[in-house]
């Protein structure tokens, strides 16, 4: 299994013409539409209703404080909200897909912060680790378990791996909790050699003391005003916000997980001398899954991330057009021969999850593929 610090290379050469036909034949549509790559109306208009739906209850909450029943609701439309935000807003900015402006990105980028989360570390575990080294154990953040959660077929199981299909989700809806509490601290530090190149003491010091400021804020407006400004008690917030995250969490943990940790997707390795055996873009076909493409609510909620093979080859284009590129994507996959794996229905694709956190919870994995 790679270290973090060993380098992978992909392969120039092999499917070389299909990432170039691909390519072209996605430029082309976008040119023949006479439509740019990044947020259409719609989504500008989606962005407006999911803050909405955040910040409105949490106002609701100040200004009307409700019984704690009604409110107990209210805190958890904010945690649908916040995982809509976290899906379909805050992932396409902080991609550079959201407008052609930088700028623009930025701000809308910062949306991150209403689940309790820090850019600067997103940005090197999703756009970098993630995107590059998919599905590669040891190099994919978003595959280490941390000991607690098996999610790929190298490396040892543990005992308690056998239970994991049924707990796993408990550990989902603490997501976004430990994200606000604890990870990004973590992974300020773990992060260090990324931004090395790029960073001096004094400018590390200022983005450690950014972190903890916006920490500060979050748990201060979130937590702090509906307890001493307007006299909420503490545990019923404490409760809300809870439920908050467990929901969030758990949408957020689930929707990633089944376009990655199932049955038809590849965990390879490199070989000894850290190179992949496909290019970039099949490697990213190979270990990537779409789900329940035709729901229209899902992928309007989840940003698209049901359509993960196009993300994945596009991080670039607003997700709202990866329905219309879809058709594209798989028939030029087929007519190269490479996969594209795709599951109906979002029950189904929930099952083969399970069924991939049985398997890899097995004390003897060497018989799985990569």
């Amino acid at each position: 299994m790679p270290t973090a610090a060993a380098p992978v290379r992909f392969s120039n050469q092999s499917q070389n013409t299909f990432t170039k036909t691909l390519r072209k034949r996605v430029d082309a549509y976008f040119k023949d539409h006479k439509i740019d790559r990044y947020a259409t109306t719609g989504m500008k208009v989606k962005t407006v209703v999911l803050l909405s739906f955040y910040l409105l209850p949490f106002l609701a909450l100040l200004f009307f404080t409700p019984s704690f029943g009604i409110s107990l609701l209210l805190w958890l439309i904010m945690g649908i909200a916040v995982a809509g935000i976290g899906m379909a807003v805050m992932h396409d900015a902080n991609h550079g897909a959201y407008s052609r402006n930088p700028r623009v990105n930025l701000l809308v980028g910062h949306t991150l912060n209403l689940l309790g989360g820090a850019v600067c570390n997103w940005k090197t575990q999703h756009n970098v680790l993630h995107h590059t080294y998919t599905n590669i154990a040891g190099k994919d953040n978003d595959i280490d378990g941390a000991g607690t959660l098996r999610f790929h077929p190298h490396g040892e199981a543990k005992k308690h791996h056998k239970h994991q299909w049924l707990y796993a989700f408990g550990l989902y809806s603490i997501l976004t909790l430990f994200w606000a509490v604890g990870k990004d601290f973590i992974q300020f530090y773990r992060y260090k050699e990324q931004r090395k190149p790029h960073a001096t003491p004094s400018s590390e010091r200022r983005l450690f003391a950014k972190i903890v400021v916006m920490k500060l804020l979050y748990f201060a407006v979130l937590i702090g005003i509906p307890v001493f400004v307007v006299g909420i008690a503490f545990w019923q917030v404490l409760v809300g916000f809870l439920i908050m995250h467990a929901v969030g969490g758990l949408i957020l943990a689930l929707i990633f997980q089944l376009a990655h940790v199932v049955e038809d997707t590849d965990f390879p390795l490199p070989d000894a001398s850290g190179s992949m055996e496909d290019s970039f873009l099949v490697h990213q076909l190979r270990t990537t899954a779409n789900f329940s493409t035709h729901s229209a609510v899902l992928t309007w909620y989840c940003g698209g991330l049901n359509h993960q093979v196009e993300h994945h080859l596009f991080p670039n284009i607003c997700h709202v057009h990866y329905p219309a590129i879809a058709p594209i994507v798989k028939a030029t996959a087929e007519e190269f021969g490479v996969p594209y794996h795709h599951t109906d229905r979002f029950t189904d694709a929930l099952a083969s999850h399970i069924r991939m956190l049985k398997k890899f919870g097995l004390p003897k994995l060497d018989e799985i593929g990569a």
